[in-house]
């Protein structure tokens, strides 16, 4: 009887278990293929539901991880999706689809040395598939692009660098890293605009992006808006602080205003020779900030005025509109100059 009651337990504690599995695999698989469903209809939020209840009754199996990586990618998702394709390549290092994806996910967020390993995993395991090689060209291309930029960065032709960068994003699209280096190159170039865009839409995802925080206080920088820019360099350096450009940027901003109100001070006092130092100080400060710049030459062309030096005036006005060409307040002045010149040399 004992031996018996003892044969019973076994059974029934084994029995069930084999029974769970098998009907645990035929849930996955049923989860799987409703997923597949919305997949094919686009709707992918639904399509990455159905596949996590998969993975929940099957978290061994591959494919599963492999078909929701590619339903975050659809989504735009590319750092979760990672994640999914590097599980479904340590469960199953033959699973050409997961290095695929996981190289694709690298890709498209900028680590194209990362993509390029993932390709070439994929090409060892099948040396004729079409999508491996021309994705490891797509990578490789990147390569050449941010080199060619990163030169191009140091001899300041920014145009290029943001040509470089649009070519880059064409197959790398949720780069932060490349967006901000066009973003910044577009500051550079004037664009403010379209430098602000690019910053704020990457602020929108993540708030605490020192580097978007930094353009977006660059382009208020170079527009002339010196205390709100200081307000975003802190930011930046809150979030990051040994960020070297937002730092530079900083301190550059806070001299520049101080230079410049310092002058205003003496030029309203009446003390033109220490205002005349002063403009010309804030002048050898930041050659970049060319509104700001523009200002200040405007400013030292009127204390010229009052040095009665009215050539070193019209020269200055000269030099504030040959930097910013809708400065209407310089063309008036430079006019005025002329005017008081040559009704001077009539006499």
């Amino acid at each position: 009887m004992a031996a018996a009651a003892e044969c019973d337990v076994v059974m029934a504690a084994t029995e069930p278990e084999l029974l769970d599995d098998e009907e645990a695999k035929r849930e996955a698989e049923s989860f799987k293929e409703q997923g597949n469903a919305y997949y094919a209809k686009k709707d992918y939020n639904e399509a990455y539901n159905y596949y996590t209840k998969a993975i929940d009754m099957c978290p061994k199996n591959a494919s599963y991880y492999g078909n929701r990586a590619a339903t975050l990618m659809m989504l735009g998702k590319f750092r979760e999706a990672l994640g999914d394709a590097q599980q479904s390549v340590r469960l199953d290092d033959s699973f050409v689809r997961g290095h695929l994806r996981e190289g694709k996910c690298h890709l498209s967020l900028g680590n194209a040395m990362a993509a390029c390993r993932s390709f070439q995993r994929a090409l060892e395991l099948d040396h004729k598939n079409a999508q491996a090689h021309q994705e490891f060209k797509n990578a490789n291309a990147v390569i050449e692009y941010e080199k060619i930029a990163e030169t191009d960065f140091e001899k300041r032709d920014f145009r290029k660098v943001v040509f470089c960068m649009d070519r880059a994003l064409e197959f790398a699209p949720a780069c932060h890293r490349f967006k901000i280096l066009k973003a910044e190159c577009l500051a550079m170039l004037g664009r403010y605009p379209e430098a602000q865009s690019v910053a704020s839409d990457i602020l929108r995802m993540d708030s605490t992006n020192a580097d978007a925080l930094y353009v977006r206080g660059l382009c208020l920088y170079y527009e002339d808006c010196i205390e709100k820019a200081v307000q975003f360099f802190v930011q930046a350096l809150r979030m990051a602080p040994d960020h070297e450009k937002a730092c530079i940027a900083c301190r550059n901003a806070k001299a520049l205003k101080a230079k410049k109100e310092d002058g205003n001070k003496a030029f309203k006092e009446g003390n033109y020779k220490l205002a005349y130092e002063l403009y010309t100080e804030a002048l050898g400060i930041d050659p970049n900030n060319i509104k700001t710049n523009a200002k200040l030459y405007c400013n030292r062309g009127t204390v010229n005025s009052k040095l009665r030096k009215l050539d070193d005036a019209i020269e200055d006005c000269t030099s504030a509109v040959k930097l910013d060409a809708t400065y209407i307040k310089a063309y008036l002045r430079r006019a005025q100059w002329w005017d008081c010149s040559s009704s001077r040399l009539s006499l």
